[in-house]
């Protein structure tokens, strides 16, 4: 029997509103159009636990509460790495988010194909002859992977994982 492949979303566009926006109202529903099964690391923690935290006054209990809270959502998330089938990595900013240039990084050692996909215009390499951080993007290469500009163009990216099973 055939599964659906699984993707894990290595972002941080749930940081900001609008990041949130495109991420949730776009890219999310995209990925999941082309038959995907989306492996989404924003939703993997419960909200209300995070806001409880967050609401905590600041302190040793608060800190100590993240780190606790830190180490299980880490955990999840390297748990869906590996259950993933490849990686779709979103490389924005001026330079590539650190959470994601470390998923990028496990999901090579795990053997996933990974894809980036790079929206920014502005440039962001070590020089003229690479699009991100030049091990990110060695790693992203390595994996038989691409980095896209256009997130439309993750349809063909991913096709080496069209016919993923579990």
């Amino acid at each position: 029997m055939t599964t659906r492949a699984r993707i894990y979303m290595a972002s941080p566009l749930g940081f900001s509103e609008a990041g949130r926006h495109f991420y949730e109202g776009v890219l999310l529903p995209f990925v999941r159009r082309l038959g995907y099964e989306v492996l989404d690391p924003w939703a993997l923690t419960d909200p209300a636990r995070i806001a409880a935290v967050q609401a905590m006054p600041y302190g040793p209990t608060r800190r100590d509460t993240w780190r606790a809270l830190d180490r299980e959502i880490g955990a999840a998330n390297r748990a869906a790495i590996d259950a993933a089938h490849g990686v779709v990595a979103v490389l924005d900013g001026v330079d590539v988010d650190s959470g994601t240039a470390a998923e990028v990084g496990y999901a090579f050692a795990r053997g996933k194909l990974i894809v980036g996909y790079r929206g920014d215009a502005r440039l962001s390499a070590d020089h003229e002859g690479g699009t991100v951080n030049l091990q990110v993007e060695y790693f992203i290469r390595e994996s038989g992977g691409t980095i896209v500009e256009r997130y439309e163009d993750l349809a063909s990216a991913l096709a080496p994982l069209s016919g993923g099973t579990a």
